[in-house]
Order: structure tokens, then sequence, then C-alpha cells
């Protein structure tokens, strides 16, 4: 028993050095201790979105910092209540210790994980743009499954969500959606979620009962707030209006109010059907083109441009980073971490955490 327990703490004492050397790596307390000298400035609150974001820097901050306090005050009083359990032979005590000790390691690698979300956009909430590949129904159902994994994942965290755009599938699914996901850190969280994902299952499409392989793409792009600039010229714009086919009333469905903009330079395409004022729909348009474009750039300063558009020309067969087998076996499968998980039931039901953290974690 006391060897086990030996064993997590000297992998604690492990992961907090590694959270120490980030910390003063990524200097976060002068950061932080500038973020509060912000806040005390006379004319802090004049400017609602920058104190928006300051104060939503800081709480990250603090909350990295109280973590690492609590986690180094809890080892210290598990090894005295340890200590005294042993003294006293009492293994009811040293079984409730152990098991304190292993909670104690998720939370440190929790807090671990948590400072890899330090890029610009990191804090930024999203846009998921999701598509079904070849293969009619079955990618379109497969489609569909996938904006409700998000959307279960996006409810769990007490996140907003809102549908911006969508096309339907002939029989069943989706063809694309476009939906926004709005709180603390979601670009972080998910931007590492963009590539092609696989499923494999018995068809409930085919007669026969037969197995099939369906694929759909998934791409994550920051909501650019006031802070970063996106230059847009009216040049470089083709707008289209268009008569809804997605839901919001007989009114959205009667009058050309959705908007499709096409940025001529990149070939960007963004499109907005889900408000019934075009002026609202055009508006948001803009907002997602400015997401692409900031996506855009920063790919292409990161030299990663080229294999992105790569992945992005067959959503099929050598290009998917995640495999959700439902039949003969069950296993979902990050290809990219080799992380693995027997319960594709949970994680189509939105539970994501540990295939998000892994990837936060392995691929840089």
């Amino acid at each position: 028993m006391d060897n086990n327990y030996q064993n997590y703490k000297e992998e604690i004492n492990r992961l907090i050095k590694e959270l120490r050397s980030i910390f003063e790596n990524n200097k976060i307390y002068s950061k932080l201790e500038k973020l509060n000298s912000q806040m005390f400035d006379a004319n802090f609150w004049q400017d609602k979105d920058n104190s928006k974001k300051v104060i939503k820097e800081k709480k990250l901050y603090e909350e990295l910092v109280n973590s690492l306090n609590q986690s180094i005050q809890k080892l210290n009083d598990f090894d005295d209540l340890n200590e005294l359990a042993l003294g006293e032979n009492n293994l009811a005590v040293q079984e409730e210790t152990l098991q304190n000790i292993k909670d104690l390691k998720k939370e440190v690698k929790k807090n671990e994980i948590k400072c890899f979300l330090s890029d610009e956009a990191d804090s930024l909430d999203c846009y998921i743009e999701i598509h079904a590949g070849a293969g009619g129904t079955e990618s379109q159902d497969w489609a569909d499954m996938l904006r409700r994994m998000y959307l279960k994942w996006s409810d769990k965290k007490s996140f907003t969500s809102n549908l911006i755009s969508e096309h339907k599938g002939d029989e069943a699914g989706i063809k694309s959606a476009t939906i926004k996901i709005e709180g603390d850190y979601v670009f972080g969280w998910l931007k590492k979620e963009s590539g092609i994902h696989r499923l494999v299952r018995i068809s409930p499409f085919d007669s026969g009962a037969r197995r099939h392989t369906s694929f759909a793409s998934v791409w994550i792009y920051p909501v650019v707030d006031e802070n970063i600039n996106v230059e847009i010229l009216e040049k470089d714009l083709r707008i289209d209006t268009y008569r809804s086919s997605g839901a919001g009333g007989q009114h959205v469905n009667t009058t050309d109010s959705a908007v499709r903009i096409t940025h001529i330079p990149s070939k960007i395409v963004v499109q907005c059907q889900n408000e019934r004022s075009q002026h609202k729909n055009k508006e948001t348009c803009m907002n997602m083109l400015k997401a692409r474009l900031y996506d855009f750039e920063i790919k292409k300063r990161e030299e990663e441009n080229q294999s992105t558009e790569n992945s992005k020309s067959e959503i099929g067969w050598g290009h998917q980073i995640r495999s959700y087998v439902l039949q003969p076996y069950r296993l979902v499968k990050d290809n990219r971490t080799n992380f693995e998980s027997t319960s594709p039931d949970k994680i189509l039901d939105g539970e994501l955490d540990d295939f998000l953290e892994q990837s936060l974690y392995k691929i840089k």
C-alpha cells in the first residue's frame, strides 16, 4: 500500500515541478500581476471589450496559480495523514489516502493541460463547420451525429451554442452545418478537432444490415474579437442572397434573407441563414469570414496551411484524424495521439474531454 502511495507521490511531485517550469517559462506570475494592475487603472472599465478580455485572462491565470498552490497543500496534508495511518496500521485510512492522492494526480494533470491554452486565439469562442463526405445518406447522418456530439459537449460545459447555417440531407442527417459555441477558452479546447472523422457501423439505412464506413469533416475557427484586426476590402467580396432552406419559420422561408459571402482572393465562402433579417445574417457572415481569414493567416504563418489544404482535398480514406468503430468491435481511436476509448456511446454523447486533453498535450 505504501509503495503505491510513494509512486503516486513521486509522479505528482514531477508534475508539480513541470508546472512550475511552465509557469516560469510563460511568465504566469508576472502576467497576473500586470493584469491586476490594469484593473486598477481609472480608465479600465471605459473599454468594455478590452476589460472583458483582461478579466477572462486574469481568471485563467488565477485558476492556474490557485490550483497549483492547493495541490501542494493537499499533498502535504496527505503525507501527514498517510504517516499517521502507517504508524497506527490503519488500513482504511491508508486506502482512503491512496484514493485521495490518485484524484490529486488527475487534478494536477488537468492544471498542466490548461497551461497549453496560451496561444493568442485560445481564449476566443469558435465556429464549428461540419461537412458530410461522399456516401449520401450514410455520411450525412454521420455529420449530424458529429454535430450532436459537439453540442452535447458544449451543454456539459455549460457553454452557449447557436446554429448559424444548415443544409439538410436528402433523406436524413445534414450535408453541412455551422454552429457557434461561446464559452471560456472554447477555441483552445477544440482547435485540434479539425480534420476528417471516420465512422464504422452497421447501417440503419441498409435493409441488408451491412457494415458501412462513413466520413465527415470538422473545421474549427476562432471567433475573432475586436482586439484582433482583420482587414477585409469591399472589392474582394461577392455577396449573394438567397431563400433560406433551413428552420426558422415561415418568414425565413419566403424571403431572400439568407446571405452567402465569397472572399475572392482566398476563395473562402461563408453563409448564414438562421436570422430573419438579411442584415443580421450579413453581419454574422462577416464575423465568420474574419474568423476564417484569421485562421488562414495563422496557419500560413506556421507553415501548416499547405498540409491543411491537402487534408481538405478529400473527405475519405487516409486523411482521418479519429475513427469511431461501432462494429465489429467498439472503439474510438485518435490516429494522432493513439489515445483510445472502448466507450464510443459516451464519446458520441459529448464526453470528449479525455481526447481533447490528449490532443492539447501531445499535438504540437
